[in-house]
């Protein structure tokens, strides 16, 4: 008999941290399970998706538990959750887990945990890792992950590019119709130029995982896989193949119109217009004239929005479209107060940044109205 007596809330936030991988539907069954695995005081909790490989060792508490093994993840936890008391006892036999908390018990089905597939570290990991704080990741994550594809038939698009270039670190995302850029001074990395595309369920698990503050994390690459490692908790992902557009060409330089606005009041403004756009089509128009921006949109049912914003602007009268979503996703993502636009013309390519971060760029493509 395995049994362990264990801290409720944390074996929930273990579970919480691990078993956002765990799809609800899997091909081989073993997948909607946790590895357990306990060593004297500790416990391992390991999820896979096979692309995906997440896990965290804590201390939980004490008791005779020596062997591995496999318990439904997403039951644990709902059962964890809707137990009373501060203390859990797990124990397993023979196929069978038992949970116990106060006078509830819970009788699960196990899976050996040899069936449980393990990711095969690579072997050509890099020396020196990539080095920075939780809360600089997560904030660079932050500022470009919205403009990621998500079922584009250009698989590589479906992901975030990370390039490595010294101590300098770069994370680009595109969908084709509009990049986002950010790029940041980082600790480590060595001279070695290392350019990888993290699927887009990477991203979003450590959008999800990752803290705010400056405690540290741990990049390193290899061909074909990137590990992490920050807190308690290790991820290990594939990579995706393919070769990522050339964003240095995407991003237009010498626009010769430009204006400085609040962002929150464009945000704003475009969200009330795009109440009257249509789930086909979500074109919006901007109209700039001297000290002017005229923003409005127009439906099929002959309905029509439009919204005036005092600007200081004194260049070029331009009439451009666009997609009204693609705005107002960095608007809603970007963290500073001003946003500054650079057009040419009514046909070409927008460039919005950010007067406090240099390191930042958002090109969006203009649409015919």
């Amino acid at each position: 008999m395995n049994r362990m007596t264990v801290a409720r809330d944390a074996l929930l936030k273990g579970l919480g941290n691990v078993a956002g991988i765990v799809e609800r539907r899997q091909t081989l069954p073993v997948l909607a399970n946790v590895l357990m695995q306990p060593d004297g005081t500790e416990l391992a909790l390991t999820t896979s998706d096979m692309e995906i490989q997440m896990r965290m060792v804590t201390s939980l508490g004490e008791g005779q538990a020596q062997q591995p093994t496999t318990v439904n993840a997403r039951k644990l936890i709902d059962i964890l959750r809707a137990s009373p008391g501060t203390e859990a006892t797990l124990e397993w036999l023979d196929g069978k887990f038992t949970v116990r908390c106060g006078k509830s018990r819970f009788s699960l089905q196990t899976l050996p945990a040899e069936d449980f597939p393990l990711v095969k570290e690579a072997a050509d990991y890099s020396d020196t890792p990539l080095a920075l704080t939780q809360g600089q990741l997560k904030r660079m994550l932050g500022l470009v992950h919205f403009a990621m594809a998500q079922h584009d038939i250009r698989y590589y698009l479906n992901g975030l590019l990370l390039v490595a270039d010294g101590h300098q670190l770069t994370l680009v995302a595109t969908d084709g119709h509009r990049l986002a850029l950010v790029s940041a001074a980082v600790d480590g990395g060595g001279a070695e130029r290392r350019e990888v595309i993290l699927p887009r369920k990477t991203v979003m698990e450590l959008l999800r995982l990752l803290g705010d503050g400056d405690e540290p994390i741990e990049l390193r690459f290899a061909s074909n896989q990137a590990r992490l490692r920050f807190g308690e908790l290790e991820l290990v992902s594939k990579l995706v193949e393919g070769k990522f557009p050339d964003y240095q060409r995407v991003v237009p330089k010498g626009h010769r119109n430009q204006l400085l606005l609040p962002r929150q009041e464009l945000l704003s403004a475009l969200q009330r217009v795009a109440i009257l756009t249509s789930d086909k089509f979500k074109g919006v128009r901007l109209n700039l004239d001297a000290g002017v921006l005229r923003v409005s949109s127009n439906n099929a049912e002959q309905e029509e929005a439009v919204e005036e914003l005092d600007v200081d602007y004194a260049g070029d009268a331009i009439e451009i479209g666009f997609n009204v979503a693609y705005l107002i996703d960095a608007l809603a993502n970007l963290p500073g107060e001003q946003i500054r636009i650079e057009l040419q013309d009514g046909n070409s390519s927008a460039l919005l940044t950010m007067p406090d971060d240099a390191g930042f760029k958002y090109v969006v493509m203009p649409m015919r109205i």
